[in-house]
């Protein structure tokens, strides 16, 4: 089977629960997993583990966890913003280890309580942690609010590149740029990701772009040109940051795969089934909404994709 161009990365088990005040039961979020796994998604970040009085949403991460590495072929992630979360993240047998480290001062303290510079020590200490526990695990410190920030503003660029490198040196595997707020503009994206992968090579991570402004596909067209070729998003754009006033709106998975397959760029992901995983989300958080245009229009007439049986 050939390999696909990109890598789609779902993250709405987590960044998209974290964000609505309902708490989704976990059998739902079993068969929204399971959905996405059969519609060809191969990496899922599944939870977080954080404390449960902070994100109940998040409180049986362990139990999502050790159900979804059961599922073949699935890189399963998991985030956790200090060491005790890493230290449970592994016990429940996660892939991925994945680490919020704010661009913004500001940010960074209402996210983490923790200053930027306090958590590059984070992830040299998770980097040290997975070694002795668990050194098959990789571990990715992803730059949050890299575009800007609705607590500070303007985010110095040279200090988000000089993030991302400390936390490469500090053992992360990679590092990716993620616009937060969506603040990116494609000028931006570009820019800003040339100087990454210049800086880091093959530690340069991925792409992870809101549609708070509607410029989500527009900024991932950007990053894919500049060479990315992993991609964050959520099924029905769910999520955000609730510690970011107004951040809102991650990039629509089925919009993302869709263009990408549209282009001739392969995702791996069979579009028809991709949008019925979208039944087990909307059952297990009736009433939040879900956001989509290619569902809402269906695809077009006569659209086929490489490797799928879609036939529309």
């Amino acid at each position: 089977m050939t390999s696909p161009d990109v890598l789609i990365s779902e993250v709405g088990p987590r960044d998209g629960l974290q964000s609505v005040k309902a708490t989704m039961p976990t059998i739902h979020k079993l068969r929204w997993i399971d959905a996405l796994h059969a519609a060809g998604v191969r990496e899922i970040e599944v939870a977080s583990f954080v404390p449960a009085k902070l994100l109940p949403q998040m409180a049986d991460a362990a139990e999502v966890v050790r159900h979804a590495i059961t599922l073949p072929g699935l890189t399963v992630m998991a985030l956790v913003p200090n060491r005790r979360g890493a230290e449970a993240a592994l016990a429940a047998g996660v892939h991925k280890l994945t680490m919020p480290v704010s661009a913004s001062a500001a940010h960074s303290l209402a996210n983490v309580r923790k200053t930027r510079e306090q958590m590059v020590e984070e992830v040299r200490a998770i980097s040290e942690l997975r070694r002795d526990m668990a050194p098959h695990v990789r571990l990715e410190a992803g730059i949050s609010t890299a575009f800007g920030c609705t607590l500070q503003g303007d985010v110095p660029e040279d200090e988000v590149i000089a993030l991302a490198v400390q936390c490469i040196a500090a053992g992360a595997d990679e590092s990716g740029l993620s616009d937060t707020v969506g603040y990116a503009n494609p000028a931006q994206v570009r820019r800003l990701f040339k100087r990454l992968r210049a800086e880091l090579g093959a530690h340069a991570g991925a792409a992870h772009m809101h549609n708070t402004r509607g410029l989500g596909l527009a900024n991932c067209l950007a990053a894919y040109e500049e060479g990315v070729r992993t991609f964050d998003s959520s099924l029905g754009g769910l999520g955000g940051c609730p510690y970011a006033p107004g951040a809102s709106g991650n990039v629509v998975t089925e919009d993302l795969v869709f263009m990408f397959e549209a282009m001739g760029v392969r995702t791996g992901i069979d579009l028809d089934k991709l949008m019925a995983a979208r039944a087990p989300l909307i059952a297990g958080l009736p009433g939040e909404p879900v956001y989509g245009m290619t569902p809402e229009a269906g695809l077009p007439k006569g659209f086929r994709q490489q490797g799928t049986t879609s036939n529309v």
